[in-house]
């Protein structure tokens, strides 16, 4: 067989890489001809069919450039287009788009309780006070119904979440008959809805879809035989926090504060475990775990022989796969559902039609109730009956779903933060966030791990320079400053375990109460009133001072208090402003005695070195008001 001989020896060709549209392929294709075939193809008209294999050459490479273009832009967070690609790009760093908005209002659900005699006053027979669940519905006249997020216990009260007791009838000898129980529960507008998928054999990472208009959020997912799967944000999460209630047999010691803090904060594995992910055209995606073994992960225990060792095929894994239990090849990412039926019950809603009136949410749709056992039925329906609803305000910010630009920012803020506590602002703002059902902070303060101090002042502290500390206070029932009990206390460690940064740690401390009062004197216009105005400036005072307004380690400014009282109608002028401590727990006031003499400093006020707060705890006796007159 003869081979013909080919040169290694060719010409070099100079080739432009510059071209990226129709016009410009096409003239570089031109030039490129007339430079290295002048002899071979030198007519350019419309009219020779030559062109149009060059036309063809530069229709191709500007579809190839487009396509290129546009494929690397739709990779790019802040260039993409399509919602499909944006989407997925918030996915992949940790954001889940919203494609619906629901309107949100406060609810303020009454119920009536029979009277009870007790010592010698009637008060309400709270054995008939209801548990109204979150999940139920009430409907608004003009058509949306509305979705309550958390229950509404009507035997619990506290500053954070009171319910309003009033006298809503009086019997035959004029005693309370009935009173009417009043408290205000936060909904959003949306509608519950089911949908049930069968599963044959086991599935790695399988994947459901699920089709419907305007998906808020999936509520719950349970299968054939009562398990209940829950929601992660990443399937390598094998954890969540559940609140349960402070009850002797879920924690004897922590029983004793259920008054204040109802429910405790507990952390539970969960293998059953989905994560979401939004589609586009209405779409959402439910993906379960990988764990298809038949066996419990429990019954591979690690050891040093086995540690990255991969049950599969006896290869090491250690480098492959991810495990935060027990580093072998198992049920990391969660269990895959096999031969059951799926119930997934999620919410839908939201839009402008959301917006409803004020007082038009006054219908009951599904209410569920959890009374109290042995209790006499007939009362107790008729207490059932008397549950009403209305909203004092309209229902605001029901709307479409994220543009494209809110998907863009969103995401890069979410990313950002990674759900973390960074800075000293995110433990402020997750510390006051905590569900008041676990027990509310009022007050928070954070600080760095003081290294200086001597450890012979506190002989029990252990250093740690990557400490902080959190100084915290709460309210009692009257709206008073007090520490946190240790139920709160516990709830807050674990709340904030989700957020922590791993380096981080975080001693929770109680901030010091400096309770206070004051004397004024004024002078008054001979035309106003004395009383009139002396009450006028009290008023201006007490909403000066309200413990809402006040922060740990704020100091008073005692010239503002001044420019305060003169700018009361009437007042000629501020003659003098003192203040003075308050201590003494038998008079109910703070244990801690604090010289306001020696921290006043240029007319200022301040607070003591430790983390403290300044507290008028009794206004209308501790605000003392004198017009001098001449």
């Amino acid at each position: 067989m003869a081979y013909s001989k080919v040169s290694n020896k060719s010409q070099d060709k100079d080739v432009k890489y510059l071209s990226k549209d129709y016009n410009s392929y096409k003239n570089k294709l031109i030039e490129f001809t007339q430079t290295y075939f002048p002899n071979n193809f030198n007519d350019f008209s419309e009219g020779n069919p030559g062109m149009m294999f060059l036309e063809m050459a530069a229709y191709v490479g500007d579809v190839l450039s487009f396509y290129t273009d546009t494929q690397l832009r739709e990779s790019f967070l802040s260039l993409a287009q399509e919602n499909e690609n944006l989407y997925n790009i918030a996915h992949a760093m940790g954001y889940k788009p919203k494609i619906t908005s629901a309107a949100s209002v406060d609810l303020d659900i009454s119920q009536l309780v029979p009277s009870k005699l007790i010592g010698n006053s009637y008060e309400p027979d709270y054995d008939y006070a209801l548990n109204i669940n979150a999940n139920s519905t009430f409907t608004s006249k003009e058509g949306a119904s509305f979705y309550t997020t958390k229950d509404a216990r009507f035997s619990f009260s506290s500053s954070f979440e009171p319910t309003l007791v009033s006298i809503y009838q009086y019997d035959g000898s004029n005693n309370p008959e009935y009173f009417l129980l009043k408290k205000t529960i936060p909904s959003i507008s949306a509608t519950l809805k089911t949908k049930t998928f069968t599963v044959g054999q086991p599935q790695k990472y399988l994947t459901l879809e699920l089709f419907d208009t305007n998906i808020i959020s999936i509520e719950s997912i349970t299968d054939s035989e009562g398990k209940i799967w829950n929601e992660v944000p990443f399937l390598a999460q094998d954890t969540l926090f559940e609140e349960v209630e402070n009850l002797g047999t879920n924690d004897p010691e922590l029983q004793q504060y259920n008054n204040q803090t109802p429910f405790l904060l507990k952390l539970k594995k969960v293998p059953k475990r989905f994560i979401t992910r939004v589609k586009e055209n209405n779409k959402l995606e439910i993906q379960f775990g990988s764990g298809v073994s038949d066996k419990a992960d429990e019954q591979i225990i690690p050891n040093p022989d086995n540690i990255g060792l991969g049950i599969l095929d006896g290869r090491s894994k250690l480098d492959v796969s991810y495990d935060p239990s027990n580093f072998l090849y198992t049920k990391a990412y969660g269990h895959a559902p096999s031969n059951t039926t799926l119930t997934v019950k999620y919410l839908v809603g939201g839009g402008l039609k959301s917006n409803v009136s004020s007082n038009t949410i006054t219908e009951k749709e599904t209410v569920l109730i959890t009374p109290k056992p042995n209790l006499n039925q007939s009362m107790l329906n008729f207490v059932k009956s008397s549950i009403a609803s209305t909203n004092v305000e309209a229902a605001r910010g029901g709307g479409a779903g994220e543009t494209k630009e809110e998907i863009r920012m969103n995401t890069m803020a979410n990313f950002g933060a990674q759900q973390r506590t960074v800075t000293k602002d995110d433990y402020l703002i997750r510390t006051l966030s905590m569900p008041p059902q676990l027990g509310r902070v009022a007050k928070a303060y954070i600080m760095q791990d003081d290294q200086i101090s001597p450890l012979t002042t506190e002989p029990n502290r252990i250093p740690n320079p990557l400490a902080l500390n959190l100084y915290t206070l709460g309210y009692d029932s009257d709206k008073k400053l007090t520490t946190l009990n240790t139920a709160t206390k516990i709830n807050l460690s674990n709340y904030l375990e989700q957020y922590r940064m791993l380096t981080d740690a975080v001693n929770i401390k109680d901030a010091f109460i400096i309770n206070f009062g004051f004397e004024f004197e004024i002078t008054v216009y001979k035309s106003y009133n004395n009383q009139e105005i002396l009450l006028d400036c009290i008023t201006e005072l007490k909403d000066y001072f309200s413990i809402d307004k006040w922060q740990v380690n704020q100091p008073i400014i005692i010239s503002e208090v001044k420019n305060l009282i003169g700018a009361v109608t009437g007042v000629q002028t501020v003659e003098d402003v003192r203040f003075e401590n308050k201590n003494g727990v038998s008079l109910g006031y703070s244990q801690y005695k604090y010289g306001f003499g020696g921290a006043t400093k240029n007319n200022v006020i301040y607070p003591s070195m430790d983390p403290s707060i300044f507290e008028l705890k009794y206004p209308n006796t501790d605000i003392q008001g004198r017009v001098t007159t001449y």
